[in-house]
């Protein structure tokens, strides 16, 4: 294996930003502790109360499990970057976080995907629901959404260590990501570039086409149902769904598909925050904390 003389990496993050960085500290501490709050509290709802023991319940609670690692991940690091401009990461911490980070990102988008099939099944074909989405058919499709993600971040990580790093050590983000990581390379980075791409293509693209083509037949379906209060209703737990999933996916695009030109560096990261910060936050509130089913659940919780 090559010799690395890099043992650690500074994390530029918002440094440019000065005098604002307390102000961003708060921001940000405001929305990690409503993110763990959020989905803390369905986890806990999830496994505590019978009546949520349903698959579109089962897999929001994986989903709020998956987002507490997520979101812990990247922003504990970022809010100490904020507060005390200490931005140092070690070697292998900075590839433990792009493990964790890629790995979780990857998990998401098929979780996501595998939700918007259980909204279409429960919609557009009500009567085999049941029999289709059995305990054991939930299982397997949560089981592999973890390991999806795994595989794939795997095989990358695998080509970004064989790659030599002798310096500058200095990352232009928040946190270790792929990207990045591979432009301070000092070995040729052609090879990692393409797989990089492809994987991001690969397990990317196959969730996002399946989840767009679930709300497409959901949102036929409704449009289909007579009574006005019945489609609003519908819609609007779906329209709330898309916008979430639209957002995760088009940012995820944007950073990743766009070439990387210096010029979009500072938007690339106010880009990555919409699939490393807002899902975590969103996601509780668009999914679940709405829900009559829910609104119960937590009243006989603190009731």
């Amino acid at each position: 294996h090559q010799q690395m003389n890099v043992t650690e990496y500074i994390l530029l993050g918002f440094g440019k930003f000065g005098q604002w960085q307390n102000i961003l500290f708060f921001v940000f501490l405001l929305i990690y502790i409503a993110a763990m709050i959020g989905n803390v509290l369905i986890v806990i709802l999830v496994v505590v109360d019978q009546h949520l023991h349903t698959p579109m319940y089962f897999f929001l609670g994986n989903l709020s499990c998956l987002e507490t690692c997520y979101i812990s991940n990247v922003m504990p690091k970022m809010m100490v970057g904020l507060l005390t401009e200490e931005n140092v990461i070690s070697f292998s911490g900075c590839f433990v976080q792009f493990f964790f980070f890629g790995y979780l990102m990857a998990a998401e988008c098929y979780l996501l995907s595998v939700m918007s099939y259980d909204r279409y099944l429960a919609i557009c074909k009500p009567l085999h629901y049941t029999t289709t989405m059995n305990a054991q058919m939930c299982i397997q499709l949560a089981v592999s959404s973890w390991i999806n993600g795994l595989i794939a971040t795997l095989i990358l990580l695998g080509f970004m260590l064989e790659l030599t790093y002798c310096g500058p050590n200095e990352i232009d983000h928040y946190f270790c990501d792929s990207v990045p990581l591979i432009k301070l390379s000092c070995s040729d980075t052609n090879l990692v570039e393409v797989m990089s791409f492809v994987l991001a293509f690969i397990f990317t693209l196959p969730p996002f086409l399946l989840t767009l083509t679930s709300y497409i037949a959901i949102i036929t379906t409704i449009l289909k149902i007579p009574s006005t209060t019945g489609r609003k209703k519908a819609f609007s737990t779906c329209s709330s769904h898309l916008i979430v999933v639209s957002t995760f996916y088009g940012a995820i695009m944007i950073v990743y598909m766009l070439p990387k030109r210096e010029a979009l560096r500072d938007l690339n990261k106010a880009f990555s925050l919409l699939y490393t910060v807002l899902p975590p936050v969103a996601n509780p509130l668009i999914y679940s904390l709405r829900n009559k089913e829910v609104k119960h659940a937590i009243g006989k919780l603190f009731g």
